[in-house]
């Protein structure tokens, strides 16, 4: 006890003189970091933009300011289809996107954002979380210094606005649609004249006839573009993205040079978006979609089936010509497919079963 009563006395000397044995203050011993966060979307749009606001909130929170991340929407910092090469370049060291967006650099990207007639967003987050999915997505996007996370998804999408009815195939020849991704090249193959743009640029492209259709998420982002006031029929599911996968693309460099706890912080914060937007879309769709109808009369129909099955056959030979690509792209097509097939099986008996029953 003497012993430990000297050294107390020793120790609290030194430190009331300042001298030999001082500690730097947490403060000055942790480093902060300040990164931009560019974004393919308009700023604060609802669901997608917003998103990406409480991703860099979060992990500004998290990280008790060490990590600070300020958001530029689409063309305020870099145009929305440039995201990308801003963050590969190091020009912003975070952007918030959808990787069908790259598929003339990365053509095997689109299967990280959404398959026609592929995984569900439960499914995609089983697939990449559980079944391989996420190394892979690393993997491709590594040659680029990028490292990719999921942020979000809006689960099944709609169809489409539409201003002409779609009763047969034969009613897709010609149409100009604004669809992205594999949908876009499986509407092409269909007859159709597909176009890739911003969803900024919508509303006034449908209103003065550059398109005929246009497909952009689903009733809760719909409603606040007020598709409803230049397209007469709103179509049914979204085949083309049955559960769009948002993205999260880091800078590797960047991130390497972050603290192992800030990177974990980025990484759960991630997560954490992922599971807050699907929960969100599936809060304000319904929502959003009753707006529509008894408001502004929005005619809603489902695609006739023998659309649906026409599409189907089209998509299956489209995903697997990209999967047929290059070494990669079959790995990760490999993968996806197998993984639905199984997933499938689970789902017949299990969501779908239940559903059903519901519905007696």
């Amino acid at each position: 006890m003497k012993r430990r009563d000297f050294i107390g006395k020793a120790a609290a000397g030194t430190l009331a003189s300042g001298s030999a044995l001082a500690f730097p203050s947490v403060a000055t011993a942790k480093e902060k970091f300040r990164w931009k966060m560019v974004t393919a979307w308009p700023k604060n749009f609802p669901g997608l933009g917003t998103n990406a606001n409480l991703l860099a909130k979060m992990i500004t929170g998290m990280s008790d300011g060490r990590l600070k991340v300020k958001v530029y929407g689409a063309k305020e910092l870099v145009p929305a289809f440039e995201v990308f090469d801003a963050v590969s370049k190091g020009t912003a060291e975070m952007g918030h996107s959808g990787a069908y967006y790259w598929k003339g650099k990365v053509p095997a990207a689109q299967f990280f954002s959404a398959v026609p007639f592929g995984l569900t967003a439960q499914e995609m987050n089983a697939w990449l979380y559980y079944g391989g999915g996420m190394a892979l997505w690393r993997e491709l996007y590594a040659p680029f210094g990028l490292l990719p996370a999921a942020t979000g998804n809006s689960g099944v999408q709609m169809a489409g606005w539409f201003n002409r009815k779609i009763k047969t195939v034969a009613d897709l020849q010609g149409l100009k649609m604004r669809i992205p991704g594999l949908g876009g090249e499986v509407l092409r193959r269909a007859g159709g004249t597909t176009v890739n743009m911003p969803g900024g640029d919508l509303f006034t492209s449908l209103q003065s006839g550059a398109l005929d259709a246009t497909e952009w998420v689903g009733p809760y982002n719909d409603l606040a573009f007020g598709f409803y006031k230049v397209a007469k029929y709103y179509y049914y599911p979204g085949w083309h993205e049955p559960g769009s996968t948002m993205e999260a693309i880091i800078n590797q460099e960047a991130f390497n040079k972050l603290p192992k706890d800030l990177q974990q912080i980025v990484l759960t914060a991630c997560k954490a978006a992922n599971m807050d937007m699907i929960s969100e879309y599936t809060a304000r769709n319904n929502q959003a979609l009753d707006i529509l109808i008894n408001k502004h009369q929005v005619n809603v129909l489902p695609l006739p089936d023998e659309v649906l099955e026409k599409l189907r056959i089209i998509a299956d030979e489209v995903v697997a010509e990209l999967g047929a690509s290059d070494p990669l792209a079959k790995k990760i097509f490999n993968s996806v497919m197998q993984f639905r097939q199984q997933v499938s099986r689970w789902g017949e008996i299990s969501e779908q079963a239940f559903v059903r029953a519901r519905s007696l």
